[in-house]
């Protein structure tokens, strides 16, 4: 998979939306170094295109934040992604974890959905139990409840890449075509991983509703930039103060400070550390 993009789609003559989502290059940087087990890695993967399907809906500046917080092997999984679909994640697990249902991976816990916009005063906040057994199950169960829609999605994740298709029933679909959804799922159903990932989304339509009118709209590329914000971490060790930030200097030989979203890590020494906290106001003239 060489492609990073967000396809949407529209079957005209049913009133049924969708979207394919392809993540080469962007998911493999997001995994870099981190030697996630196979398992996690699904996980992640899949719950990265889903977010896309769902953040794709903003229409300005602003930023949702996915959380699945469980009580298995699999203890955390966290994915953020703005209007841009400029696109971080992360996933906190052991590292001894067997294949496995989400369900079986993630145990109980629940699913968490932030939205940040700069109108609101602080973000607003839905929480929702895990329901099923899927990455695609749980945020099904989350859109039957927030958008009242029936919606339905086909995921698929491996190191090298990550891919789904997402569908949406549209409120006349039934009197378009009273078996509308139901073929339309069952064709994408036929679905297979490797078509996931490994088809362009115009190629994956064409191959699941080939006797389908399928209007495709222009892709959008997702990124993942993760420019270094020393500023910010000199002012979180300010806030910590000196004493707390030269005893951790003192006992490891430097403070090194781990931003896992953006899989980034600060290394500051002695004479860094010092600039931090001897660094004189601005003289004003």
């Amino acid at each position: 998979m060489s492609l990073d993009v967000l396809q949407r789609f529209l079957l005209d003559d049913l009133d049924i939306r969708g979207a394919v989502v392809c993540l080469g290059p962007v998911w493999r940087r997001i995994i870099a170094d981190r030697h996630y087990p196979e398992p996690v890695n699904r996980l992640l993967g899949e719950m990265c295109v889903t977010s896309l399907f769902v953040t794709e809906a903003l229409k300005q500046p602003g930023r949702v934040t996915f959380q699945v917080r469980g009580t298995g092997p699999v203890s955390l999984l966290v994915v953020d992604c703005d209007e841009r679909l400029n696109l971080r994640a992360l996933a906190q697990s052991g590292n001894d974890i067997e294949q496995g249902t989400a369900r079986t991976l993630l145990g109980d816990g629940q699913l968490v959905l932030s939205l940040d916009l700069p109108s609101m005063r602080q973000p607003w906040q839905s929480v929702v139990p895990l329901e099923g057994e899927g990455i695609g199950d749980i945020f099904e169960h989350y859109l039957s409840l927030s958008e009242q829609l029936p919606s339905r999605l086909f995921l698929a994740a491996t190191a090298e890449g990550a891919a789904g298709l997402f569908l949406q029933k549209l409120p006349a679909a039934d009197t378009r075509d009273p078996d509308g959804w139901n073929r339309v799922e069952q064709l994408a159903a036929t679905v297979t991983d490797d078509e996931l990932i490994s088809l362009a989304p115009d190629a994956l339509l064409s191959r699941l509703f080939p006797e389908e009118v399928v209007r495709i709209f222009d892709a959008r590329t997702v990124l993942h930039e993760t420019p270094e914000d020393w500023d910010k971490v000199r002012a979180m060790l300010r806030s910590l103060g000196r004493e707390e930030v030269e005893s951790v200097l003192q006992e490891q030989g430097a403070v090194i400070v781990r931003d896992d979203l953006a899989n980034r890590e600060y290394r500051l020494d002695r004479d860094a550390i010092a600039a931090i906290f001897d660094e004189a106001p601005p003289t004003l003239h």
